[in-house]
């Protein structure tokens, strides 16, 4: 029996669940049928997830990126924390957002590689999150998260529309909202509030509807955008009216707890990360963001260290010694606590793999040089997610290839169909996929 023709034959004749017969003005819905499971394998099965982290003030160029490429390529001092999980990442370098300058301000485009985000007439764009979160954030509890340390309404997530996300920065309130349930009564007040959610956008959408035939063409479609907007709005809700009277998932892992003061940075990060981990575990959510906004920080506390200046002042060290040498202090706890995100989720099996395995880890920076402002050659490390890692991925530092195209190959692992996002120029070159299940 030739299984492989069987599972070709499969793929070729797939029917979506959606399939309707229609005929005489009647809708008939098909039954699950053996054909409709390569589909549903596809989109149901192996669950992927993506989890992004923006330090926005960088990391040191010269400690972080390696020397040689490809597989062999030997570890820089900050990858060397790594190396214990190197068959798992991919490095990049000479990489970055075409067109994305402006020193700090780049952050908010992390996600976007919306251009030019210091000008005056910036306006950002959709968010790989909130991309993601869009198309399959109905299969889970929380369409996304958007999380962040140390910042204030500075996020990484963006909508549709452009308008910023606000970050969630207590990892013990994100815990309570993930996984202890409410009273009954709790839940029914949850469904109401929903409810009048509803009821005020078809209000709104009934009175701008009476606008429409008043108005010019280029004013219908701008409405038409709203409109849409109205109808995502809306069926966000009603997904989220079925999932509250669902059972939240119940973990053994005790509450998280937050560390009182901004200069607890690491112990910050370190609940973030174990949070996300949870979350994905119970698959709670499959889109995450995480904001590390250094440039808010104060003097951090590092156990074993000592740090004497504030986070971005050391970012801007002038090459001083006294002032690298606590930025690489700070770094390599970067790093260390990177590495503890990848062996907890890498000790999550999952039918046959490992949490690591199904899950994307991008951690990067929109900051080349702090030092210097640079948004240039971004350090850029994408983790775990099913990939065939190919070490070191070099491209020309002074000519930056597209960073945007390794998001469109991080969307398609996804199983999101698009061969575009923002300023890309197809899928990351180098990279790719260990199967396409």
């Amino acid at each position: 029996m030739n299984t492989d023709g069987s599972r070709n034959n499969a793929r070729r004749f797939a029917i979506s669940r959606r399939t309707v017969l229609r005929g005489a003005g009647v809708g008939l819905a098909l039954p699950l049928l053996n054909a409709m499971h390569p589909l549903a394998a596809a989109q149901a099965a192996v669950p992927r997830r993506m989890f992004a982290i923006c330090n926005n003030l960088g990391l040191l160029p010269g400690d972080f990126f390696p020397t040689g490429i490809g597989h062999g390529y030997q570890p820089s001092p900050y990858l060397k924390i790594l190396q214990q999980y190197r068959d798992s990442f991919t490095v990049f370098s000479g990489v970055s957002h075409p067109n994305v300058d402006g020193g700090h301000p780049s952050d908010i485009s992390f996600l976007t590689a919306a251009p030019h985000p210091a000008s005056s007439s910036f306006r950002n764009s959709i968010s790989l999150d909130q991309y993601i979160a869009e198309r399959i954030g109905s299969q889970t509890r929380f369409p996304s998260l958007t999380l962040a340390v140390n910042t204030g309404a500075r996020s990484l997530s963006w909508s549709g529309s452009g308008v910023a996300i606000p970050p969630e920065q207590s990892a013990a309130a994100v815990f309570r909202q993930m996984f202890i349930q409410g009273t009954p009564t709790e839940v029914e007040a949850k469904i109401a509030e929903l409810d009048t959610g509803r009821s005020i956008l078809d209000t709104v959408a009934d009175q701008v509807r009476r606008l429409d035939s008043n108005v010019g063409a280029s004013d219908r479609a701008r409405l038409d955008q709203y409109f849409t907007s109205v109808r995502e709005l809306e069926g966000r809700l009603q997904a989220s009216q079925g999932w509250e009277r669902k059972p939240k998932p119940v973990v053994k892992e005790s509450e998280p707890q937050d560390p009182p003061s901004p200069a607890q940075y690491m112990g910050k990060v370190a609940a973030m990360y174990r949070l996300v981990r949870l979350a994905f575990e119970t698959d709670s959510t499959r889109a995450v963001t995480l904001m590390l906004d250094s440039v808010s920080s104060p003097v951090l506390q590092i156990r074993g260290a000592t740090i004497n200046d504030g986070y971005h002042n050391l970012s801007h060290h002038g090459k001083s010694e006294e002032k690298l040498a606590q930025l690489r202090v700070i770094d390599a706890w970067h790093m260390r606590l990177l590495a503890d995100l990848f062996q907890g989720l890498k000790g999550v099996p999952e039918t046959g793999e490992t949490l690591l395995d199904r899950t994307m880890v991008l951690y990067g920076s929109n900051l080349g040089d702090a030092n210097a402002h640079s948004t240039n050659n971004m350090p850029t490390l994408l983790a775990g997610g099913g990939f065939k890692h190919a070490g070191h991925l070099a491209f020309n530092r002074e000519q930056n290839y597209p960073l945007p195209n390794l998001f469109v190959s991080m969307l398609q692992r996804m199983g999101i169909e698009t061969t575009r996002f923002a300023s890309s120029t197809g899928t990351m070159s180098g990279l790719e996929l260990k199967n396409h299940a």
